[in-house]
């Protein structure tokens, strides 16, 4: 039986592939304030401008590919039960081959309506206003601004009980309430972590790449095949 291998990525692996950051050294996303462009009340306030700094991340989505660790990851699906658990909102996981991804704070390219508990659905286009669902509700991104509840983290905490392997990458462990799943990592779960600015021991020596994810999952990988079964 295949041991389960579980992922939490962040920015640090899309970075590789030329994904922006959203927040610069400065605060500021691309030049915008974050209550501005990632919050209810931002969109409240000036829904044109936050679907206008979406629409531009998006594109910029579809135009990067991904990167040798996004396949590295893919193709460890031979030999473990795979399941990421992603901060990311770009689908390059996805379209590098991983079939079970969970994207804790919404996806780029999904939107869904304004109202509470809304499916959201796919969108690869600019989003406008006037551009609603079957309702007449007017959409939006579907991403989890500041102030709203991430509505998949007891899905992820159920997939981290259930860890043999867990891999950390491309994460600085500074987003909450990402950074809390490591309280459920079981006691018996062997940690690595693929990060060049993580600086909490929370593994052994052997276990800590710091490194780029690319260059972490090529010496990783031979390990993680070694202790597969």
């Amino acid at each position: 039986m295949k041991k389960n291998l579980v992922v939490l990525s962040g920015a640090g692996i899309s970075a590789e592939s030329g994904v922006r950051t959203f927040r610069d050294s400065n605060g500021l996303w691309e030049n915008h304030r974050v209550e501005d462009v990632a919050s209810p009340e931002g969109f409240e306030r000036n829904p044109q401008l936050v679907l206008d700094f979406y629409n531009e991340r998006r594109r910029q989505l579809n135009a990067v590919q991904p990167n040798e660790a996004h396949r590295l990851l893919a193709e460890l699906e031979q030999d473990f039960n795979v399941r990421i658990i992603t901060q990311n909102v770009d689908d390059l996981h996805e379209r590098a081959g991983s079939s079970n991804v969970l994207h804790l704070h919404g996806e780029l390219k999904k939107v869904r309506s304004v109202l509470p508990g809304s499916e959201p659905m796919e969108w690869t286009a600019d989003l406008n206003i006037g551009d609603t669902d079957s309702r007449g509700n007017q959409l939006r991104p579907h991403i989890v601004w500041f102030g709203e509840e991430v509505p998949e983290m007891a899905a992820a905490e159920k997939i981290v009980e259930l860890a043999d392997l867990f891999l950390l990458i491309g994460t600085s462990l500074q987003v909450y309430p990402a950074a809390g799943l490591l309280h459920y990592i079981p006691g018996d779960c062997e940690l690595f972590v693929i990060d060049p600015h993580l600086t909490l021991n929370i593994t052994n020596a052997d276990n800590f790449y710091r490194t780029t994810a690319t260059e972490g999952m090529r010496l990783l990988l031979p390990r993680l095949r070694k202790i597969r079964n």
